[in-house]
């Protein structure tokens, strides 16, 4: 059966239940198309009420999923790229989130640069398997 793509998935770290998603957001263009794409990992602590929502803004010398890049890949033009919807790669972006001083039982709603973190992600990602 396959997972319902609107449901929260589940990550369990360091003794804690987490859920997170991945989203996306873009203003569209009156002429068609789309401009200001960001990918959003959004994580929260089972049963809080505050969440972090890292963000992938494109920008020059980035990328991010539309026209010939698949959905949640985002990267920099001659550099690395993570895809968003591989749990070690949230994972990893949940240990940076913390390590920047993300809260999980805090009831606020956070927002992290997660190009801050891009460089730190792609080296913990190539140094381990992929799952």
């Amino acid at each position: 059966m396959a997972r319902n793509r609107r449901n929260a998935r589940r990550l369990v770290a360091d003794g804690n239940t987490y859920l997170w998603s991945l989203g996306h957001s873009h203003q569209a263009l009156d002429g068609g198309g789309f401009e200001d794409c960001c990918d959003i990992v959004t994580l929260r602590l089972l049963r809080a009420r505050g969440c972090v929502r890292i963000l992938f803004p494109g920008g020059p010398g980035r990328f991010e999923p539309g026209g010939t890049v698949p959905s949640g890949m985002v990267g920099t033009v001659g550099g690395g790229c993570l895809n968003l919807h591989e749990p070690g790669t949230v994972r990893a972006l949940l240990d940076e989130a913390l390590a920047a001083g993300w809260r999980p039982e805090s009831p606020r709603t956070e927002e992290m640069d997660g190009w801050a973190f891009f460089d730190t992600v792609v080296a913990r990602r190539t140094a381990v398997p992929r799952d």
